[in-house]
């Protein structure tokens, strides 16, 4: 959730934030990049231990019935949030000239799906998800651009596209349902993993994580399979690095699914069991992630807006719209170095509202509607 929040505040106000692609080597610089690359770790963390939340939270419960009214409950939620208080608070317009189905309804959806295969055990469904992760790459070719009807679904299911609905209403879809469905059904197909004694579960997160990233290399190396986009040598040694690691997201590859993954396993393998001071702060946002979620993008997009008539622009010269978050193109932002100021301010901002609400949720477990924010 922290490493989130810098991709967003780059997002909105990095000077070449909304003319440059951050990962395009023939124009971006190493730290831009990186800055962009490390944030690629938060979604599929986000949407495997959803999966692996789900499988905890249902571990005991013998009610079939009960279990899918809860996922399927707080997936409809989720994907309300998603077009309603989300919406507004990336694109900040009153009109709501467009929708992007991201990351929340991405996880909204998966619940609702994983609630039909309960039935099944956690080693099916995860073999499922393992399945889809290896073999959606194959379908990259397929498009219906000349049927919309099944391009609409293609679309949904499978792959990032663009929709003009009207000519004042355009609806994008960023995070395709399958090939996320995969990741968050890997993930409860691994619930059974964090239940394990804890050096056993160190050691199994560990050897996973590297297993996953051999996996990467060796398939990476060869361009044979697996990414759209092959590494070449650049420039320099240190751009064919950025070449190699430069995976695509949207859907998200097998390559750039199995790296991201194998780095967090590892992270988790590393931080379990761990107890100081820095574990105890960083855990005050995880414990309550779409409450900070919500509000970082307001306060991100409130800062943006204070940045634009700091630098001089009016109401007036604010663009609202498909893809502008009412921000001009050119002549706004501030460089890299502040990017990262601002986002400290942030996360750091918004750390009592965290502490107070996570406190407040457990103090009144009574409350139910707490558990779906």
């Amino acid at each position: 959730m922290i490493i989130m929040a810098l991709d967003h505040v780059r997002d909105l106000m990095h000077t070449t934030a909304l003319s440059q692609n951050p990962v395009d080597l023939t124009t971006t610089t190493a730290g831009i990049f990186l800055t962009r690359w490390i944030t690629h770790l938060c979604a599929p963390t986000f949407v495997f231990l959803s999966g692996t939340s789900a499988y905890i939270s249902l571990k005991n419960n013998t009610d079939i019935a009960a279990g899918r009214k809860f996922l399927v409950s707080r997936g409809l939620w989720l994907i309300l949030l998603e077009f309603t208080i989300i919406n507004f608070g990336l694109w900040a317009d009153i009109h709501f000239r467009i929708l992007v189905f991201q990351v929340i309804a991405a996880i909204g959806t998966g619940l609702i799906i994983l609630s039909f295969l309960l039935k099944l055990s956690s080693r099916t469904i995860g073999i499922i998800g393992a399945v889809i992760i290896l073999c959606h790459n194959l379908l990259n070719n397929v498009n219906f651009n000349d049927n919309i009807p099944l391009r609409v679904i293609w679309a949904f299911l499978f792959r990032l596209d663009v929709l003009q609905v009207t000519p004042n209403f355009t609806f994008a879809v960023l995070y395709p349902i399958i090939p996320w469905l995969g990741i968050m059904l890997a993930g409860y197909g691994c619930g059974q993993l964090f239940m394990l004694e804890e050096n056993k579960r160190r050691k199994t997160l560990f050897l996973i994580g590297i297993s996953l990233l051999a996996f990467f290399t060796i398939l990476r190396f060869t361009n044979f399979y697996g990414d759209p986009s092959p590494w070449s040598i650049q420039k320099s040694a240190a751009f064919t690095f950025l070449s190699f690691i430069n995976i695509s997201k949207y859907p998200p590859s097998l390559l750039y699914t199995t790296v991201t993954l194998g780095i967090m396993f590892i992270i988790l393998a590393l931080a379990d069991g761990v107890r100081n001071g820095f574990i105890r702060f960083i855990s005050v946002y995880g414990k309550v992630p779409l409450f900070y979620y919500i509000l970082h993008w307001y306060l991100v997009h409130s800062l943006m807006f204070a940045l634009m008539f700091f630098q001089g622009f009016s109401w007036n010269d604010l663009p609202f719209g498909p893809f502008m978050f009412g921000r001009p193109v050119t002549g706004s932002g501030v460089e890299l170095p502040y990017i990262y100021l601002i986002w400290a301010f942030v996360v750091l901002s918004l750390y009592p509202l965290c502490r107070w609400y996570s406190r407040y949720k457990a103090e009144h477990r009574e409350k139910k509607w707490l558990r779906f924010l």
